[in-house]
């Protein structure tokens, strides 16, 4: 478990620092401002990471992650104010666009397998997206409305 947490450690720190850069461009938050939300963004995905590993539930890392991360941010919780205002300095932007690019070039790199999906894949994709999109326009529709916004 040693080797795959330093694995892990080393992953979650180039995502860290790419997603500075992009916290900096995109929010001008200046890098060593958002150091310490990030770091605690990056210890609570390692707690959730080896709680996967170490508990016998069969639950994904990304929900002990999720419950981690509620916990320490709920305000009975010693030292919430110090971890709520130190990760508000990082937008999800600036966390995405790194773990989209990997995304991306996972794609690009696996091009043969998923030429294999077909052309229907595809358009299930479309159709994915396009729902999506029409969806969340309804939503932010009925609401702006209901606000007296638009």
């Amino acid at each position: 478990m040693l080797k795959s947490v330093i694995e892990w450690t080393w992953v979650l720190a180039i995502f860290g620092v790419a997603a500075l850069i992009g916290n900096w461009f995109g929010m001008d938050v200046l890098p060593w401002e958002a150091i310490p939300g990030m770091l605690v963004l990056i210890a609570v995905s390692l707690v959730g990471l080896m709680l996967e590993k170490a508990l016998p539930f069969s639950m994904p890392a990304v929900g002990y992650i999720g419950i981690l991360a509620i916990i320490i941010s709920l305000p009975w919780f010693p030292g919430s104010d110090y971890v709520v205002a130190w990760t508000s300095q990082i937008g999800i932007l600036a966390l995405a666009t790194p773990i989209l690019a990997y995304a991306g070039i996972s794609v690009g790199s696996n091009w043969a397998d998923f030429r294999k999906l077909g052309f229907r894949s595809f358009l299930v994709a479309i159709a994915v997206f396009l729902g999506t999109f029409i969806g969340s326009a309804l939503i932010a529709e009925v609401i702006l409305r209901w606000q007296g916004i638009i």
